[in-house]
């Protein structure tokens, strides 16, 4: 008979993580100013993990004492050293630990080749954190397809994306995702979108991938049209081109016709004037599309949820209803809509009034809803791609900041996206605004309504609406402070507030 005592020996292995005695490895993980050194064992990580067992057979120890160090980068500190304790006691409890931090253990378990550890975690979120995974969908969907691992994980995201494609097609980050993601997507059968819509999407990223190519099509070489080509080269066969109509392959696939091999495109001219005849070129079945009704309560594993990039725990707010009898914004007109929705779409040139292509809706008003920091929170819960802009009682300036985001009152932390930014219109002229795009994606905007007091944050302290009286427009403590995080400083110390606003940038829909 065995008898078994692991509580005994995971103790004994926990107290020897913590020996500094006897250790023989220090281990430096994480990048300046945030490193954080740990010390370990070599016979305990070499057959616990043989990553560490390839780094200790190829790592040189110090003449002086004998003792290897290993450098380990762009890995969370606090993620690692949860897994560290589980090389020493195998023991993970995710009970104290939030949906971010589980998920990077996730990702570092399988770089350190854990793999038991890697499949639980993963099976955890999938189970367990359906929430977070829709709230924070486009972080996830980037991040597995750069491993070949997490299949379960990438196939519930396709899942998802194959049932409401919109979702992240329409998202922010869309043109920022590899073409590895792209073609999973589309090598789906059952992608639930118009194949000529897939193919206006498709053209979208190719171009977004290559900014140098001229804004107008027919201003296109035979250069221009050869590096969409190779940039598509993996996706272009992938589309039903023989299941578009008619009209929509004149207007949407001819004007491309020259990213596309000459067979297919004179097969496809064929096949819309004598649709019977055989042709050359390889014909794909058509998607299967069925009705879609979405439904009063999501569940990731069954119907899946709106995607968008967002942090931890929140139900997508529904669009605002309109306000009879009034402007959309009192602080700025449909000039400053079009110079920001420009900026938005990162264009050289500004939008005019008549072709802005978004519609600016308003969320939150100050003198309306409170200046309170916690107000912002509850009435900006659940909405993205907003404008957050105040007007400064001292000098009129309108200040303000662009988050692509969602945001969100549980959240707590950094949220990172290289498209958000911060801008000044001096003196409330619409000329020689001021545009501070963020150069450090990692600490964009930080979420956390510390004690009720802090609103919007950009960066650290580059714009930021703070009050501890409760009141943005009670004290000077909003501030907009030298850049570290974004490219330019705004050029404004703490200041006291008029009103402010949160607009809400809606695409208009097409005629």
């Amino acid at each position: 008979m065995k008898y078994l005592f692991l509580d005994k020996l995971t103790q004994n292995f926990s107290e020897l993580l913590g020996d500094k005695e006897e250790y023989n490895v220090i281990i430096e993980v994480g990048d300046e100013p945030n490193k954080k050194t740990f010390t370990a064992h070599s016979a305990v990580l070499r057959y616990r993990s043989s990553y560490f067992n390839n780094e200790l057979k190829n790592t040189v120890p110090n003449i002086n004492n004998s003792i290897k160090t290993i450098t380990i980068q762009n890995i969370p500190a606090q993620a690692f050293e949860i897994i560290l304790k589980y090389i020493y006691n195998g023991i993970m409890d995710t009970e104290n630990i939030d949906e971010r931090t589980i998920y990077e253990s996730m990702i570092i378990a399988n770089k350190f080749e854990l793999g038991e550890l890697s499949i639980q975690l993963e099976s955890h979120l999938i189970e367990f954190e359906a929430s977070w995974l829709k709230t924070n969908f486009s972080f996830v969907y980037h991040s597995i397809f750069k491993s070949n691992k997490f299949e379960n994980l990438k196939k519930c995201c396709n899942d998802i994306v194959t049932r409401f494609p919109k979702f992240i097609f329409e998202s922010t980050e869309f043109t920022s995702f590899s073409e590895s993601v792209l073609v999973s997507i589309l090598e789906r059968d059952d992608l639930q979108m118009k194949e000529s819509i897939i193919w206006d999407y498709l053209i979208k990223w190719g171009t977004a991938q290559n900014p140098t190519l001229p804004e107008r099509l027919e201003r296109w070489t035979d250069e221009n049209f050869m590096t969409l080509k190779s940039t598509l080269q993996q996706c272009l066969p992938l589309i039903r081109y023989f299941h578009i109509s008619n009209p929509d392959v004149m207007d949407k696939i001819k004007p491309y016709k020259k990213i596309l091999d000459k067979q297919l495109w004179n097969d496809l001219k064929q096949y819309l004037i004598l649709p019977y005849r055989p042709v050359l070129s390889i014909i794909l079945p058509p998607r299967v599309y069925r009705r879609q009704e979405r439904p009063s309560r999501i569940n990731l594993a069954s119907e899946p949820p709106p995607i968008v990039y967002v942090p931890p725990r929140i139900n997508l707010a529904p669009e605002p209803p309109p306000r009879v009898n009034e402007p959309f914004s009192t602080i700025i007109n449909e000039e400053y809509a079009a110079i920001i929705s420009s900026w938005i779409n990162y264009r050289s040139t500004n939008y005019s009034i008549t072709n802005n292509p978004y519609e600016f809706k308003l969320i939150l008003r100050g003198s309306k809803d409170g200046f309170a920091p916690r107000t912002f929170w509850d009435i900006s819960h659940g909405h993205g791609n907003t404008i957050v802009i105040c007007k400064v009682k001292e000098t009129g300036e309108i200040i303000g900041g662009f988050n692509p985001l969602v945001w969100d009152k549980t959240a707590r932390g950094w949220m990172k996206t290289n498209r958000s930014f911060i801008f000044s219109f001096r003196g409330g002229s619409s000329r020689n605004p001021i545009l501070s795009r963020v150069k450090d994606k990692n600490y964009a905007i930080f979420f956390y309504c510390h004690k009720n007091k802090v609103g919007p944050k950009f960066g650290k302290e580059e714009f930021m609406l703070k009050s501890s009286q409760f009141d943005f427009t009670q004290d000077c403590l909003n501030q907009c402070k030298e850049s570290k995080y974004y490219q330019k400083s705004l050029g404004k110390e703490n200041f006291s507030i008029i009103d402010y606003e949160v607009l809400k940038a809606v695409k208009k829909s097409r005629a």
